[in-house]
């Protein structure tokens, strides 16, 4: 793939570069001024990637430099085809910035990315969280029957077995909490679509903060990112959480004020213990016996973390600062207890 990059930036671009380098899961590499990475889009919709690029656009007019944008080739185009493959080239700009305060800097690229001028389909998610979840929660369950009479084949599947009841009982709690919010509440103009990661965490944006991939977004609502941002931050070490996550959300309100609904949407997604999910999922996908292994040490923890998730649960509305009676958010009792 170097070479394939080196080719096509050359050839298509016109850009005489210096080094080569992976950047992530992207061959990447720079001149003087930028940094190019090269990305595969061939199984990509290309209204989508069209939807991409007017995002990019969009935030890049809107003040937020740090977001990556589509280089055109010498003739005009967003992509090269080339061998039956299609590809992109994404410039980031050479500037390094210290990742500080991570909230308001999201708080900002949510709002930048609420002023979108044109709808956006392709890539949106915008209430699409239930069904979503429910078809997750009715795959996982097929599966769970098939090996429920079964005698499980290793220590994975027997965790998976005993475990699945516990969680099922999470995702269908987490469903309800959010078909509740969906009914009984009120969306503000905090809660319109904005632009979103597929998973954000403290490490989306790089190292130094100053990456903004629009091969990592969606369009959906805000509570997306901040759900996902303090599950990860949670796990990375259940005992020090505590802090970043409060001064996360302190962050992110001097910024953007959330609604009951973006609280109620926020909760529901930590609820849906996505964690779990994906941890199974991964270990049926993958063919790799490696990343079984992994993925089987993964569960043991998540497992063995189960009750301190509940207490993170019920202490989360207090500790990011949700104004609990004044909006009259519901609480989920059996956390309470």
């Amino acid at each position: 793939m170097k070479k394939m990059l080196q080719r096509i930036i050359q050839q298509y671009y016109g850009i005489s570069i210096q080094e080569q380098f992976k950047l992530g899961p992207y061959d990447a590499c720079r001149d003087q001024q930028n940094l190019y990475f090269l990305v595969p889009v061939t199984n990509m919709e290309e209204a989508s990637l069209v939807e991409l690029e007017q995002l990019a656009l969009h935030l890049v007019n809107y003040g937020d430099s740090s977001v990556c944008q589509f280089l055109k080739t010498n003739d005009g185009q967003s992509f090269v085809d080339l061998e039956n493959q299609r590809y992109c080239i994404l410039r980031a700009g050479a500037t390094v910035k210290r990742m500080r305060r991570a909230g308001r800097k999201l708080a900002k690229f949510h709002y930048r990315g609420r002023a979108v001028p044109f709808e956006v389909k392709g890539i949106s998610r915008i209430g699409m969280w239930k069904s979503f979840w429910e078809q997750r929660l009715d795959q996982m369950e097929r599966v769970w029957n098939e090996q429920l009479f079964q005698s499980p084949e290793n220590e994975f599947v027997r965790m998976f077995i005993e475990s699945f009841p516990y969680y099922m009982g999470l995702a269908e709690n987490a469903i309800q909490y959010l078909s509740d919010t969906e009914q009984d509440d009120e969306p503000l103009a905090v809660d319109s679509g904005t632009v979103c990661h597929l998973h954000f965490s403290p490490r989306t944006w790089g190292e130094n903060g100053a990456l903004r991939n629009p091969f990592d977004w969606v369009f959906d609502h805000c509570a997306r990112d901040l759900a996902e941002w303090t599950r990860e931050r949670y796990f990375q070490n259940i005992k020090t959480y505590e802090p970043d996550v409060r001064q996360f959300y302190q962050d992110y309100a001097s910024v953007s004020t959330l609604s009951s609904f973006s609280w109620r949407l926020l909760f529901s997604r930590l609820l849906f213990p996505l964690h779990y999910m994906d941890c199974v999922e991964e270990y049926y996908i993958t063919p790799s016996e490696q990343v079984k292994l992994v993925q089987e040490e993964r569960l043991r923890k998540i497992l063995a973390q189960s009750q301190d998730y509940e207490e993170f649960l019920r202490d989360f509305y207090p500790l990011a600062g949700a104004p609990i009676r004044r909006y009259q958010i519901p609480i989920v009792e059996w956390l309470a207890k």
